[in-house]
């Protein structure tokens, strides 16, 4: 299923490691996020949460900057830890405004230029 995944991404997902705050209904919960496109993430946890659920997303990729906060839809999820891979859920941004389409490429921009960088 992750190379069917992959395949069916339109943008390049880079590693990261960002904390991230997430709530669907009463439920909140804090994990990392461990790669990202401008289009969607992937956060490491145990704490899965169904595909099709619309989870309230709060993430910043430091202390000093404001919080993005976005909405975005569990799209696929896996239980299991493998060579390649962390239990967790890939997340889709859903409902993501201009300003805030802005920032999160702004984001993406800067950690694929120092995965770049770091390749060097």
């Amino acid at each position: 299923m992750e190379t069917e995944t992959r395949e069916r991404r339109s943008e390049p997902r880079h590693k990261t490691h960002l904390e991230v705050d997430y709530a669907a209904d009463s439920t909140f919960m804090y994990a990392y996020i461990t790669d990202i496109s401008s289009t969607g993430i992937f956060v490491g946890t145990e704490e899965l949460q169904p595909v099709g659920t619309i989870l309230q997303l709060r993430f910043s990729p430091s202390s000093e900057s404001t919080p993005i906060e976005v909405e975005g839809e569990v799209m696929w999820n896996t239980e299991r830890a493998t060579e390649d891979a962390t239990p967790g859920m890939g997340i889709r941004f859903t409902d993501m405004g201009e300003k805030t389409r802005l920032r999160v490429l702004e984001i993406v921009r800067k950690i694929a230029y120092l995965a770049d960088e770091s390749d060097n």
